[in-house]
């Protein structure tokens, strides 16, 4: 005979070993079998009692499966409720014999005994398949008629069941839901809103048909928050009538009134009673709150209904307890898109959350705090999440850096502000920012050639303070092979209005540094062959380091690493003589992918200057432009005046004339003076956006396929092309247009005759001031030899109306066999009307 199961209980809980407990658990298996062979119907509920704290314990009992349906067919109430326990626990709906409990089931639906039509109930409820459902659905239904609240709950209760369980009786329950939803007793009301809450979830098509009950569930909800409710002392929690009621209440509501105006207005009121008169002291009261904020921001509410109820969620984030915090952020992230303004109000608050010491507080602060950014506040969002990337932890850094960068690649309101905060991140987190960020960022950078200038001296100086973010350094170390040009130009004026000298000795001395002292040693290889990258690059840009960048080269060489050794030795091939005449087209800049040159047009520049280079009088860009002295802010000066000339038109030339380049003399002298000397106005310049013969991918052709202007409109007149300097083996020819709206476009196409290239090549252009002038992107910056494939255009607005003729003053510089050249030159004789 087996023990009793407070016995069991006490001799597994005296088990001091696993195998101890295993074989007591073993023995008295053994004796339940045997009791069950025996058909010992005395001791079974007992056997089957002591089989569910067995399988409780983890143990296998199915073989107390056939001992539960003769227990429900007893007709002892003790021994029915253990095998409807048993049942519910030893089997589930996917169990063969299941099926045949289902009579049992069906007789004890319609019992005299309300508990035992309840056990029935019960268990249907939680086990029954669908062949079980179907078979007893009627009964079901009948039982939700009863008047026994007591069995009506259940009856209910099981009508979810079965309406999850077989589809095409779903509305089989629909015409009993009224009686359940007015019914006083606080079970069977919490048991119809379970079952319409239901009914509404699988078929969303029934919504329109319920809605008609809103006013039963507001009139509940009313006297439960306002006057209490009858007979309700015993649903009082914590000051609270049925918080579990109101809480079903509220979310049926809320698919209620989901898209329907009318219906959203039946219930306002009542949901502001329940935010304004429930107390969020305790957890009870916070429930129904977060509830009635749910509902609230689900429905068509009023917008003050709204702003109440995310001031509720502004109360919640003060609160010290940490779950409510959670759930306050976790909401406001899901309703930040149907209110922003009023979530922007309580930003102070998210923001503070982010400091949390906490970790899953700050990481759904930061989820919203990136959710609440837009264009209007992106600043100020910014500036707070690069204020807290100072003090952030290491595992949070990561994640805080995308964000940012996301954000600011969605909603920044410039190119240049956008490079800024980019820059700023890798200085602050560089170690955190991901790879696919720095491409963006280096995409960016390329597609906006009026930054080159100035993003290329801000990560120079930015690595002179610290190279130990890995991002900064590898980002800037690609830029200064890609502008390094602008960087040791000298054209440059900072803040303090001196040029930004930087040699380009220093130039490779940073980059030295950068492969002697990696970021990050463990991807040393991977920066080193950037370094090796940007050093090749900085032949043609900085041609008096030749040695020391073939030297710096060599020791790659012998570099175990194979990528880096490899790029070496083909590096080390390419400063060869045979290379000279084709490695300025090699080492060129790299062209713009089409698909970011729409995105680098499609959003504004910003300003351009670095504080350091003067604003000409057309919106000409400045990378490598001109930079005049101090100044550079007054108006261009008057040509006409420093050329001693008529202040009226000029005669008109017959033809195309070539004024010829002063060498030395006055004229070198003003436009010494006008272009970069002390107390002259600025000149209007542009820079290559890129360079090279046109079989390399000139980024010329990617912005626009040909550097030729567009096509002339109605009434445009274009005149013979004259030549407006040739000297030492260049020639720049002008091709003038007169458009219809009286400005005038200039096609300057730039031939080199010599068999060499010419590198670095930098066109600047001064006007007088009664003209507008636009100078916009050479095609490149390597004028390769014997061929005119760089072309730039200027574009002109004379104010005068043609009764001053239009001058201007050139000054061209280039590199030619590793000398820097110089030149200054003239142009008048413009036709009439220029």
């Amino acid at each position: 005979m087996s023990i009793k199961l407070r016995e069991l209980i006490r001799s597994i809980r005296a088990c001091k070993t696993a195998a101890e407990e295993r074989a007591v658990i073993a023995r008295e298996c053994a004796l339940i079998r045997t009791a069950f062979k025996e058909e010992d119907n005395q001791f079974r509920h007992r056997n089957v009692a002591k089989l569910l704290f067995i399988h409780m314990m983890g143990y296998p009992t199915h073989f107390g499966q056939m001992e539960c349906l003769k227990l429900i067919a007893s007709s002892k109430f003790p021994e029915k409720r253990v095998g409807y326990l048993g049942l519910t626990q030893l089997l589930d709906e996917h169990t063969e014999v299941l099926m045949l409990v289902t009579n049992s089931v069906k007789n004890d639906m319609s019992h005299d005994n309300q508990y035992i039509n309840g056990l029935a109930l019960c268990a249907l409820g939680n086990i029954a398949n669908a062949e079980m459902c179907r078979a007893l659905a009627r009964e079901v239904e009948k039982m939700m008629s009863s008047t026994n609240p007591y069995i009506k709950k259940k009856a209910a209760l099981c009508a979810m069941r079965i309406v999850r369980k077989v589809e095409e009786i779903e509305d089989k329950f629909n015409g009993r839901v009224a009686s359940l939803l007015e019914d006083r007793n606080h079970g069977v009301l919490i048991s119809g809103c379970s079952l319409l809450t239901t009914l509404l979830e699988i078929n969303p098509d029934y919504i329109p048909e319920f809605r008609r009950h809103i006013h039963t569930l507001v009139r509940c909800l009313r006297n439960m928050v306002t006057s209490g409710y009858a007979n309700a002392a015993e649903y009082d929690i914590a000051g609270i009538t049925d918080p579990f009621l109101q809480a079903k209440i509220l979310r049926l509501l809320r698919l209620l009134g989901t898209g329907s105006v009318d219906a959203s207005d039946e219930m306002n009121d009542i949901l502001a009673q329940v935010a304004t008169n429930t107390e969020g002291t305790k957890n009870t009261g916070n429930a129904i709150l977060y509830e009635c904020v749910l509902t609230i921001m689900s429905i068509e509410a009023e917008s003050g209904l709204r702003v109440l109820g995310i001031n509720i969620l502004g109360r919640f984030l003060q609160s010290r307890d940490n779950n409510i915090r959670y759930v306050a952020l976790a909401t406001l992230q899901r309703v930040v898109n149907v209110d922003l303004k009023a979530v922007q109000r309580h930003r102070a608050t998210i923001i503070d959350c982010l400091k949390d010491s906490d970790v899953s507080i700050r990481k759904r602060a930061l989820e919203v705090a990136y959710a609440l950014i837009n264009e209007e506040n992106i600043k100020n969002m910014s500036k707070e999440l690069l204020n807290y990337l100072l003090v952030a932890e290491t595992d949070f850094k990561e994640d805080l850096c995308s964000r940012i960068c996301l954000a600011v690649e969605r909603y920044a309101p410039n190119r240049r502000w956008q490079i800024d905060t980019l820059i700023k991140v890798m200085s602050l987190g560089g170690n955190f920012v991901k790879d696919d960020q720095r491409e963006k960022f280096c995409r960016v950078v390329a597609s906006t050639p009026e930054l080159h200038s100035y993003t290329v001296i801000k990560l120079y100086f930015n690595m002179k303070e610290s190279l130990v973010q890995e991002a900064l350094v590898n980002v800037g170390v690609w830029c200064i092979g890609e502008f390094g040009d602008h960087l040791v130009s000298g054209r440059a004026i900072g803040p303090d209005n001196q040029p930004i000298r930087v040699s380009p000795a220093e130039v490779v001395d940073i980059l030295q540094d950068v492969a002697k002292k990696p970021p990050n040693p463990e991807k040393a290889h991977a920066t080193q062959c950037l370094v090796a990258s940007a050093l090749v690059k900085l032949v043609t840009r900085c041609p008096s380091e030749v040695d020391r960048i073939r030297k710096t080269l060599r020791r790659f060489e012998s570099s175990l690493n194979t990528d880096l050794q490899q790029r070496s030795c083909e590096f080390l091939e390419l400063l060869e003589r045979e290379w000279d005449g084709s490695r300025a087209g090699i080492l060129d800049r790299m062209p713009v992918p089409e698909g970011d040159i729409g995105g680098g047009d499609s959003r504004a520049i910003g300003d351009s200057s670095i504080d350091e280079v003067h604003k000409s009088s057309g919106p000409a860009p400045i990378n490598g432009g001109g930079g005049g002295g101090g100044g550079g802010g007054n108006d261009l000066l008057d040509l006409t005046d420093l050329l001693d000339g008529p202040s009226t038109t000029p005669s008109a030339a017959p033809a195309p004339t070539q004024m010829a380049a002063p060498v030395g003399g006055g004229g070198g002298g003003d436009l010494l003076d006008l272009l970069g000397g002390g107390g002259g106005a600025p000149a209007a310049a542009a820079p290559a956006v890129s360079a090279g013969a046109s079989d390399l991918g000139l980024l010329g052709d990617i912005f626009g396929g040909s550097p030729a202007p567009a096509a002339a409109p109605a009434g445009a007149v274009e005149a013979p092309p004259m030549i407006a300097f040739e000297k030492a083996g260049l020639r720049v020819t002008f091709h003038p247009k007169k458009e219809a709206d009286g400005s005038s476009t200039i096609l300057a196409k730039f031939r080199n005759d010599l068999d060499a290239p010419m590198t670095n090549f930098v066109f600047e252009v001064a006007v007088p001031k009664f003209v507008r002038l636009t100078v916009h992107p050479a095609t490149g910056q390597v004028l390769p030899p014997h061929i005119d494939a760089v072309t730039q255009t200027l574009s002109c607005l004379n104010s005068t109306n043609g009764e001053k003729g239009l001058l201007m003053k050139l000054r061209i510089g280039y590199v030619v066999n590793g000398q820097p050249v110089q030149e200054m030159g003239q142009v008048a004789g413009f036709p009439p009307g220029y």
